[in-house]
């Protein structure tokens, strides 16, 4: 029998916000290892709610953006929005509301770290602010967002962010290196869980691995290992 994680007051207090509908809190708290292999007319986790969520995310951010750098070219919009909704961030925002103490996970998922799992607390984050929105309707997604997100938005003047894999490719190309070649060095996890490990080469230089839920997120991580490398 998987053991249950309470909802209690303190995720409220983080969020700001109450659910009418508890049931959709639960719901956006209920990894995929908890349903496996179950009837889902009867059990129910978070993926659908994600899917949403991710859209409502999307929009609200898009919408911060827009007024938050006036003076910003589209182009230059685009490189902060991918940072502001990567799984990464996502994480850091799930972290910060300490999300991960109230997931319903199954007893492997839990004993594996899932907890504390980068991947798993980007999907909650996103499930939880579709939960809200269906709950509260645009307004209160909206005012949620707002909340976690504001205080990761740089001063005005700052340049857009740069992802690991464009600083590692001008590092290289600035030294007459060429371009970072990277590569599959190994690929396993559940379905719903999935984890890629990536090499990354430069010329003349050691390789760096990375590690991700997806080819792009760990492409990500091998490059960024790489550039801190270089500062060691």
């Amino acid at each position: 029998m998987t053991k249950q994680t309470p909802v209690d007051s303190g995720l409220v207090e983080r969020l700001g916000y109450r659910f009418c509908d508890g049931g959709l809190l639960i719901k956006a708290l209920t990894h995929p290892s908890v349903t496996e292999g179950r009837s889902k007319r009867r059990f129910t986790d978070y993926e659908r709610l994600e899917f949403l969520g991710d859209r409502v995310l999307g929009v609200v951010v898009a919408e911060l953006l827009y007024k938050s750098y006036p003076s910003d070219p589209e182009g230059d919009l685009a490189k902060r929005f991918a940072a502001l909704v990567r799984e990464e961030t996502l994480a850091q925002v799930a972290r910060a509301i300490d999300l991960g103490r109230f997931l319903r996970l199954s007893p492997g998922e839990d004993g594996a770290g899932g907890r504390d799992n980068p991947r798993v607390l980007a999907d909650a984050c996103e499930a939880l602010i579709g939960a809200v929105y269906l709950d509260g309707g645009f307004e209160k997604a909206h005012g949620l967002v707002n909340r976690l997100w504001n205080p990761l938005l740089s001063d005005s003047s700052s340049p857009p962010p740069k992802d690991a894999k464009t600083r590692l490719q001008e590092w290289a190309q600035a030294r007459g290196l060429g371009l970072p070649c990277y590569r599959i060095a190994d690929q396993g996890g559940p379905a719903h869980n999935p984890l890629f490990m990536v090499e990354v080469t430069v010329q003349d230089h050691a390789c760096a691995m990375g590690r991700g839920a997806s080819k792009r997120a760990a492409e990500q991580d091998a490059a960024d290992s790489f550039l801190k490398g270089l500062q060691t």
